[in-house]
């Protein structure tokens, strides 16, 4: 541990990105926002500020600066992002009292989530076509998203030992580096088999011409890299558009379509928090309020006393 009897706070948001990584198994897309998070405080004190001399009146003004340019769930996350900073360094007895204590979030409320019909997904689902270039690849990644409900980042971060075709089962590697086992899809199944025979040769071209390749990495680009996040958000995005979907459409669209779409044909809460990997069940609960309403609409729709002015 380094001298901590006056840490400047640029050092100290180093050592919390560090032990996020080491030690709570944080993904490096995660930490990043953490530190986004910090440097934006950062930015409203001096540069040379010690940490043991940054109080609640700092928090204050920091947040009373993000409102009107910053959504409440904006706001929240970058408080949080402090709150956590200022409790592990009060844990590692860097500073004697946490600044953000007391300190209250904007009022949030509960978001909804976006999702598709199943008549919606389907059009997604049987969007790439020849035209496209990966057009095995795409189709691959949009059936897992939906037969598996996982997040984008477990997506791209899989690799090709990850998924097991005889059982037809996934291992994600989730929030905090915690493993799961998700079943995956016939249909799935089938758009990855499709995927790998092409995956191969991609990989067999760039080995001839001894250009680099990622030969774990499940999902490839063009080059021989592993996908990123961001290519599936548009690859997603531009699909759904093509098909015509209006709402913007993004790969966590399809992970609440996979909850909401379960919960619709009766699955147990608690199994499908499992599949999703949510450590608190409240977060999966969000989903219910979706399927409630949808339970309305379908009996105003279809009773003969039905509230048509619901």
């Amino acid at each position: 541990m380094p001298n901590t009897a006056e840490m400047k706070l640029e050092e100290a948001i180093t050592l919390f990105g560090n032990w996020l990584e080491s030690e709570k198994g944080y993904s490096p897309h995660t930490v990043v926002g953490y530190r986004r998070d910090l440097v934006e405080f950062s930015a409203g004190v001096a540069d040379d500020t010690a940490v043991q001399v940054i109080g609640a009146a700092d928090i204050s003004r920091f947040v009373a600066s993000l409102h009107g340019r910053n959504n409440p769930l904006s706001v929240a996350r970058k408080l949080s992002s402090l709150r956590s900073f200022f409790r592990f360094l009060q844990r590692e007895k860097i500073i004697d009292s946490d600044p953000v204590c007391g300190i209250a979030g904007p009022k949030t409320g509960h978001s909804i989530p976006t999702f598709l019909t199943v008549d919606e997904v389907f059009l997604l689902l049987a969007a790439p076509d020849r035209s496209d270039r990966f057009m095995s690849r795409d189709r691959a990644i949009l059936e897992m998203l939906y037969s598996t409900g996982i997040r984008v980042a477990e997506l791209v971060s899989g690799s090709v030992d990850d998924l097991d075709f005889d059982t037809e089962m996934l291992r994600v590697r989730g929030k905090g580096n915690k493993e799961r086992l998700v079943p995956v899809g016939g249909p799935a199944i089938e758009a990855v088999r499709r995927w790998l025979v092409d995956r191969q040769r991609l990989i067999g071209s760039r080995l001839e011409k001894q250009r680099p390749v990622d030969s774990e990495a499940l999902f490839l680009n063009g080059r021989g890299g592993r996908l990123t996040s961001r290519s599936v958000e548009r690859l997603v995005s531009n699909y759904a558009l093509r098909v015509g979907i209006r709402q913007a459409v993004t790969p966590h669209a399809l992970r609440h379509s996979f909850a909401t779409h379960l919960l619709e044909m009766g699955a147990d809460l608690r199994c499908v928090q499992e599949l999703l990997g949510h450590a608190s069940l409240s977060t999966t609960q969000r989903y219910t309020h979706l399927t409630i309403d949808r339970l309305a609409e379908v009996y105003d729709k279809a009773h003969p006393l039905g509230d048509t002015t619901r």
